[in-house]
């Protein structure tokens, strides 16, 4: 069945390469990204492209995720289109990499703005929609960094990774009687080319203390010991087919969490029990019908 569904920071990754296999899979994707008339026209311009060429309905869209006004407008034009909404994917997202104390107050709240308050502005005005259709899907996109092996420098990215992870399994809970369901996409370690490319803390005489300091050989190890565990045939469409195969499952039967890509820092693990954790608590407390979603109507 057609589903309508919008992805947000789809102007190159994870968020690009899941529209289009979306889209070829012969759904009505939006593809939402800020700047669709400055920085990211060309992108536009290819996605328009790609539609035309292979007759798909992908559409892109001006969504810029730390704008209320920017999300609300694009989720009330899309449900205006369709008349429903089906599928949000969460994919937004900025990667940061360096010694947290070098990051400024103001950096951390900036990133956790795209990386977790993004997906929350998303939800309140598409939710709505959601819960009145009595069906629907949300996508996040989390990380191994999130319960992974903590690895020096890449604590402040993981910490948001961590708080999104928290907000995608309290709204598993709270929109199952809704009849919505929730799939968490966890990708395994980034290639090292995604830190070297990632932000940087502002802070630069903090970081060049720990770059001259005892610390002075961790990034250089870490990096390097990353490339290692990196896979060598490494599928940058891997993580969107997986998206694509949860949206096209059964309603019921798509699993909470999928991980993808090499276990090297024992994410599934830690994963696999903190999840039995949960499901355990939820039927003590009686709680046990939000581990899956209602049939409404």
């Amino acid at each position: 069945m057609r589903k309508v569904v919008v992805v947000t920071g789809a102007a190159n990754g994870i968020g690009r390469n899941t529209c289009i296999e979306l889209a070829r899979a012969g759904h009505s994707v939006y593809a939402s990204m800020r700047e669709t008339k400055g920085r990211n026209a060309g992108r536009i311009g290819e996605i328009e492209g790609l539609a035309k060429r292979d007759g798909l309905d992908l559409r892109a869209i001006e969504l810029d995720v730390s704008s209320d006004t920017s999300v609300n407008s694009a989720i009330e034009r899309i449900i205006a289109d369709n008349g429903r909404l089906d599928v949000i994917v969460h994919s937004a997202g900025q990667i940061v990499y360096g010694p947290a104390e070098a990051f400024t107050p103001e950096q951390l709240a900036e990133l956790y703005d795209t990386n977790v308050l993004s997906t929350q502005r998303v939800n309140r005005a598409a939710l709505p929609q959601l819960r009145k259709q009595g069906r629907g899907l949300l996508v996040w996109i989390s990380s191994s960094t999130a319960r992974g092996g903590a690895v020096p420098f890449l604590g402040t990215y993981a910490s948001s990774k961590a708080a999104l992870d928290a907000l995608a399994l309290s709204y598993a809970g709270e929109l199952a009687r809704w009849g919505i369901e929730t799939a968490i996409v966890v990708p395994g370690a980034l290639g090292p080319g995604h830190y070297v490319r990632s932000g940087r803390p502002r802070d630069a005489v903090t970081a060049e203390e720990y770059a001259d300091g005892p610390t002075a050989d961790i990034s250089e190890i870490a990096l390097g010991g990353l490339a290692e565990l990196s896979p060598r045939d490494a599928d940058p469409q891997g993580v969107a087919r997986i998206i694509a195969k949860v949206v096209e499952m059964p309603f019921g039967q798509r699993p909470l969490r999928i991980h993808f890509g090499p276990d090297d820092g024992g994410a599934a693990v830690v994963d696999e029990v903190a999840d039995r954790a949960r499901a355990e608590l939820l039927r003590r407390i009686g709680l046990e019908d939000v581990l899956k979603p209602a049939i409404i109507g």
